[in-house]
């Protein structure tokens, strides 16, 4: 078999957001066939791995949706084109050879998830939060093979409705939808101000409109504006809610979705320390960041309460575009990185552990 040949496979099979199922078919015969000691379709449809069995569990979550949009499969000159070898095949492929590359190790059971439908409402990691209870957890996300990502940011969204009653253009009343534009630019300038002193943007609420619609019948008229943000670790999805409400007056607020909070990990503990050492071993200089997006991180990692970070080859700009790419050479070292890592933390007992968490380091 070849280097490339989980990688290769895996963004060869279209999967966007509600289409998984033959990409997940496919991952479970090929883990099958890696040698792992089970594979399977759990009941959400994701695709379940599991290496060996013991009282220590790492859980690798990695998505195996991507967002709609084919992109022609070519690999060459070193570089593998396609949708979803960044978001996030290509992560989740690493987990697969990084984990079938160091077996079975005596004592631990490596789970590796290839989830449904992070793009939309993260359905599959919803799932697994109830199903395992890891010592360890690495969320499988783009942020280059020598860098770790500790914190995203969460999320939430919101339609937003104004209505009027139905006046002569000529009454110089304001419509509906100068009304809903007056009330953007009034949550515009609160999210301005909450800013104005945040240096860092992991610190401050990211706003976006992504959308405007009005219409009118014989007798009302309405606007609706649909808005999302990106909120810091200060600001729960309740608290922008509520102010949301105050700032739109008498507009309707309708919340849309799963609004999740924001999730910052600690840098000292044996996860990050085994991973420093695995992008050493591959002479690089490791990085970490804190990204503006939210992952199926912010889902599993409050509910688990073990060490956690988010690690995967991949140029994360490249995310969601039409020149979705990886690079070959880069995807070699993840999974060089993250046996590595695996392999180190097998080495450190349950003992070990206990005693650095009573020590007070995790």
């Amino acid at each position: 078999m070849g280097e490339f040949d989980t990688l290769l496979g895996l963004v060869s099979r279209y999967s966007p957001s509600g289409q998984e199922r033959g990409a997940v078919e496919w991952l479970v015969a090929k883990m099958t066939l890696l040698g792992y000691s089970r594979a399977f379709i759990d009941d959400a449809g994701n695709a379940v791995g599991l290496m060996g069995q013991g009282p220590n569990q790492a859980v690798l979550l990695g998505h195996i949706d991507t967002v709609p949009g084919e992109i022609a499969i070519d690999m060459s000159n070193g570089i593998l084109c396609g949708r979803g070898s960044v978001d996030a095949k290509g992560p989740l492929a690493c987990f697969v050879d990084a984990v079938a590359k160091i077996g079975v190790k005596e004592g631990w059971q490596f789970v590796v998830i290839g989830a449904v439908e992070e793009e939309r409402d993260s359905e599959g990691a919803r799932f697994v939060v109830d199903q395992y209870k890891p010592d360890f957890a690495v969320i499988g996300e783009p942020n280059q093979w020598d860098r770790i990502a500790l914190g995203y940011k969460g999320s939430a969204w919101a339609n937003i409705t104004v209505e009027r009653e139905q006046a002569h253009t000529a009454s110089g009343e304001e419509t509906a939808p100068e009304v809903a534009i007056d009330v953007w630019l009034k949550i515009k300038a609160y999210v301005d101000s909450y800013n104005v002193d945040k240096p860092k943007i992991f610190d401050k609420l990211l706003l976006t409109l992504r959308g405007m619609e009005s219409d009118s019948n014989d007798f009302k008229q309405w606007a609706r504006l649909r808005i999302g943000v990106r909120l810091p670790l200060d600001v729960s999805p309740g608290d922008w809610y509520g102010k949301l409400e105050e700032i739109v007056g008498e507009a309707d607020v309708e919340r849309i979705g799963f609004a999740i909070p924001a999730w910052r990990g600690e840098k000292n503990t044996p996860l990050v320390r085994a991973f420093l050492g695995g992008i050493r071993s591959q002479g690089g200089e490791p990085r970490f960041v804190h990204k503006t997006g939210t992952a199926d991180l912010n889902i599993v990692a409050p509910v688990w309460k073990c060490p956690a970070l988010v690690y995967g080859p991949g140029d994360s700009s490249l995310d969601h575009t039409s020149n979705e790419q990886i690079s070959l050479d880069d995807y070699s070292k993840s999974v060089q990185v993250l046996s590595s890592a695996l392999i180190k933390l097998t080495e450190s007992s349950r003992t070990d552990l206990h005693l650095e968490i009573k020590n007070g380091i995790l």
